[in-house]
């Protein structure tokens, strides 16, 4: 198993799954409106999530490893777009709000490095998933 390798469980409650990844554990549910008990995170709010959470991680990397003066990062995402056609067009919409004694060329420089964050690139790639039922 790797380091990316997660667990998700589906037991009696409907759509809470319980999700695992070494010692860390979280959950996803559904809204009550789709039949859930809205207990966590649906499925496209973790994955925006992920996204969000690798924002920011990689811009404050980036800005101390520069020993620039980034003191906060906000990162909203959305998705815009989702057609459900062949193949799926889906649009994300990522507003990146950097606090801190920053000029223009840094700023510019850590929208260049938030688009280079490794789940911005394996989003924007080309993702093929391999399902096999287990043994």
């Amino acid at each position: 198993m790797s380091d990316s390798t997660v667990h998700a469980e589906l037991g009696e409650i409907p759509y809470s799954v319980n999700l695992s990844a070494g010692v860390n554990q979280w959950l996803a549910d559904e809204s009550k409106a789709l039949g859930g008990h809205d207990s966590g995170p649906n499925p496209h709010q973790l994955l925006l999530s992920a996204l969000g959470a690798c924002t920011a991680i990689t811009l404050s990397m980036y800005a101390r490893r520069k020993e620039w003066p980034l003191q906060h990062i906000h990162v909203q995402l959305d998705i815009t777009r989702e057609d459900k056609t062949t193949p799926m067009h889906t649009e994300i919409k990522r507003v990146i709000e950097l606090h801190g004694e920053l000029d223009a060329a840094q700023r510019e420089r850590l929208l260049g490095v938030a688009n280079a964050c490794p789940l911005h690139k394996l989003l924007s790639g080309n993702i093929v998933i391999a399902s096999q039922l287990a043994d």
